[in-house]
């Protein structure tokens, strides 16, 4: 805690505000304090959460005490919320989102739009890149309060956070800018995140009443798992054949041989049973299952795919190039739409932060590099036509490819070579002549 008092120094923050409230007066300035102030944001008191069965009626309920407006409780939506991110086809759906978002690559630049390499190291760490992963959790679970770790100094003596962590989404009121140190606490008796100091080491992601998209995926996944699970009940119950055995003895010690027969016959594949013992096997003539539980199941991942994805091509099997490629842009436009949000994430609320803490970012702005993202057959094509139209230094290519490179090549043909061309093109000409005589 004390590095963060003295990078903050540097930075021109000057010494910590005192701060009231309803847990008394702290004076911000003492190490001792602040980690009191600090302790009540992060060690929550953490419940277990209660793994039981969900259904639609569940979830409209859950629904309609997330949005009540006097006493905002999103506990039992988020109960729902942890079954309906287990999904496998929602899980591969939001992964691949994700994915596509975290493969881009960044730069810093200053005022004058030019890149400032020696600003990446700073982002190029473990804490950014689980900072960006759990700013796009928010997309599917809603509100998000992310909190900065403390000050460290990375392996190249730098100055980093030694990571960040998610604020339990059960404790914090984000309509009223609160968090309640133990559930089932008024929103009127927790603390203030929108006010200092916490606001120097707290990130915000998501509007204060978004839900995410797991509250319209759970209308998908609840009724899936039902129908996965009344699949299974099916199968148990007419799945196998039923083996039926009639006997005209009555002796109590003859049933109980012919009933373990039956139970072992399954493994034995025969049975002695006594004289007049008669066994048939019962097959299923109900419906087909397939097309009752299967098809459910494939319009829940559809449903699902389009939900997250916005089509269903990229991630289950096409029927053409052509359509596949419509599918892939619009994908594309909300992976963009995730770039976008993240940027804004970081050029105004994560760099003013960094540089109040002391790391040498100021008037610097985050944004996606393009332009590394080619695939190497776009990048062969993009250089040549740039170096075809115009003057390259030699440098890029030196420190791209690590490899020499020295002056530039004329381009004119030597001399002598179009009379060379021209006496081999009278040689040929004069030899297909003698082959159609």
């Amino acid at each position: 805690m004390g590095k963060r008092k003295n990078t903050a120094a540097r930075a021109g923050a000057g010494t910590w505000p005192t701060l009231h409230t309803a847990y008394g007066d702290f004076n911000l300035a003492k190490g001792s304090d602040r980690r009191k102030v600090r302790k009540m944001v992060v060690e929550l008191q953490r419940t277990t959460d209660a793994l039981t069965r969900k259904d639609i009626r569940d979830w409209r309920m859950a629904w309609q005490l997330a949005i009540n407006v006097d006493s905002p409780n999103r506990k039992p939506l988020y109960d729902i919320y942890r079954d309906v991110d287990i999904d496998l086809h929602l899980s591969g759906c939001v992964e691949q989102r994700k994915g596509f978002v975290m493969s881009r690559s960044f730069k810093l630049v200053g005022a004058d739009g030019k890149e400032v390499e020696e600003a990446a190291h700073y982002f190029n760490q473990a804490w950014f890149r689980q900072l960006m992963k759990l700013s796009l959790d928010s997309v599917y679970w809603g509100h998000s309060l992310i909190e900065l770790g403390d000050l460290v100094t990375d392996g190249d003596g730098c100055v980093c956070y030694d990571g960040v962590k998610l604020i339990p989404r059960k404790h914090v009121i984000p309509e009223y800018g609160r968090v309640v140190t133990d559930l089932g606490q008024d929103w009127t008796t927790g603390i203030d995140y929108r006010k200092p100091p916490f606001t120097d080491w707290l990130i915000e992601v998501g509007q204060p009443d978004s839900l995410g998209l797991y509250l319209k995926a759970a209308t998908q996944t609840i009724p899936k798992k039902n129908a996965l699970a009344f699949w299974d009940t099916f199968a148990e119950i007419f799945g196998m054949p039923m083996r039926v055995a009639t006997t005209t003895t009555r002796d109590e010690k003859e049933l109980a041989k012919i009933d373990r027969m039956m139970d072992s016959m399954g493994a034995a594949m025969y049975a002695v049973l006594p004289e007049g013992t008669n066994v048939e096997v019962k097959e299923s003539t109900k419906g087909d299952a397939f097309n009752v539980y299967d098809k459910r199941v494939d319009r829940a991942n559809s449903e699902l795919s389009k939900l997250v994805i916005g089509q269903t091509m990229t991630i289950e099997d096409g029927s053409s190039l052509s359509q596949s490629q419509t599918h892939l842009e619009v994908f594309e436009n909300l992976v963009e739409s995730d770039r976008t949000m993240l940027a804004d994430i970081v050029n105004n609320q994560l760099i003013p932060r960094m540089a109040k803490h002391g790391f040498p970012v100021k008037g610097l702005r985050f944004e996606w590099d393009d332009s590394v993202d080619y695939t190497p057959e776009q990048q062969v094509a993009f250089e040549k036509m740039v170096s075809d139209r115009y003057e390259v230094d030699p440098k890029y290519f030196a420190e791209k490819y690590n490899m020499p490179v020295g002056e530039r090549r004329n381009a004119q043909i030597p001399s002598g070579k179009e009379e060379d061309d021209d006496d081999t093109s009278k040689k040929r000409q004069k030899n297909a002549h003698r082959f159609f005589d």
